[in-house]
């Protein structure tokens, strides 16, 4: 491989092998499109000879991030967006490789790794503390991260189990008055912890788990009068949980047992925000040991670019 800079921030690189171009590359060169949106430089080609334009700071990531990808190419790796995204995040942080981060979760299927530096900081949290309090708008892996913990800590053999639970009322609606059993009542509210677990482990692998209650899915009322022993517990949509259920759930922490409490602030469901669980901890916490507490921002929203841009519309113009 080679490669020139000249004077008007250009610079040219030749890789060796053709016949993995095309993984590189992508489908109509979608995964070129996405390296040049990311870093905000121009990319072109003539067969094995990639030409980068933009500012110096950004032609120099560029090309780590090709170099990277094109080794892992050769080794047989698929080249998509999640990988691209993730070559981008290591170097963004100045970490030279993967192997040298202790903070990446791995699952069944993939290698997660933080995206911004307060994911990171995230993951430092949730290495180090027995529970963490994870705050910020949808899209910011808040919740995709904490289930990727959890995962990773039952097949590493560190817990025996998963326990997802959520407060049960959403926008006034009782469980109670919802058809169906249990699981096919809480099953609709818990959409993006099932996409989570769906993208890190096979689906047959979190039936059975889900079968034979190594996964566990529970409203916050069924948590009463428990303690959990051996798992790793996360409560999602928390800002709906009221001070006595926040209390209640905190308290079931049992041996060798890890909570994750997640939430946004922002969209609090109660007839009024002061009577928040979340809220309410966020203020009594702050100052226990061995209780993290991270607060994510429109920054790290990891889905589509558009989000990041509608989130901070409607931030700055909260009526």
């Amino acid at each position: 491989m080679s490669d020139i800079v000249n004077k008007n921030e250009n610079l040219e690189l030749e890789l060796e092998d053709n016949t993995i171009l095309s993984n590189l590359f992508g489908i109509n060169d979608r995964n070129l499109s996405l390296i040049e949106q990311i870093n905000q430089v121009k990319i072109q080609y003539r067969g094995n000879k990639i030409k980068i334009s933009g500012n110096k700071k950004s032609i120099f990531e560029t090309k780590k991030t090709i170099l990277n990808l094109f080794k892992e190419a050769q080794n047989g790796a698929e080249i998509d967006e999640d990988r691209i995204r993730d070559n981008k995040s290591l170097i963004s942080m100045n970490i030279k490789s993967d192997k040298q981060m202790d903070l990446f979760i791995q699952t069944k299927k993939r290698k997660i790794i933080p995206r911004t530096e307060i994911q990171n900081k995230y993951l430092q949290l949730l290495n180090t503390k027995n529970i963490t309090f994870a705050i910020g708008p949808a899209g910011t892996g808040k919740t995709y991260l904490a289930v990727a913990k959890a995962v990773s800590a039952l097949q590493d053999g560190k817990v025996n189990k998963i326990i997802l639970s959520r407060p049960a009322v959403e926008a006034g609606e009782k469980l109670g008055f919802l058809p169906g059993d249990l699981k096919e009542k809480v099953d609709p509210f818990l959409r993006p912890i099932y996409d989570a677990l769906y993208s890190m482990l096979p689906y047959e692998q979190v039936e059975k788990k889900l079968l034979n209650n190594t996964i566990e899915i529970a409203p916050i009322a069924f948590m009463r009068g428990r303690t959990l022993e051996d798992c790793f517990i996360i409560l999602d949509e928390a800002q709906n949980t009221t001070k006595t259920q926040m209390k209640m759930f905190l308290t079931r922490l049992g041996k060798n047992s890890q909570m994750v409490v997640v939430g946004d602030i922002t969209q609090i469901d109660l007839v009024s925000e002061k009577d928040s669980g979340l809220k309410d901890a966020l203020k009594k916490l702050n100052k226990v040991d061995d209780i993290g507490f991270i607060e994510l921002s429109e920054k790290d929203v990891v889905r589509h670019d558009l989000v990041k841009k509608i989130i901070n519309a409607y931030e700055k113009n909260k009526s």
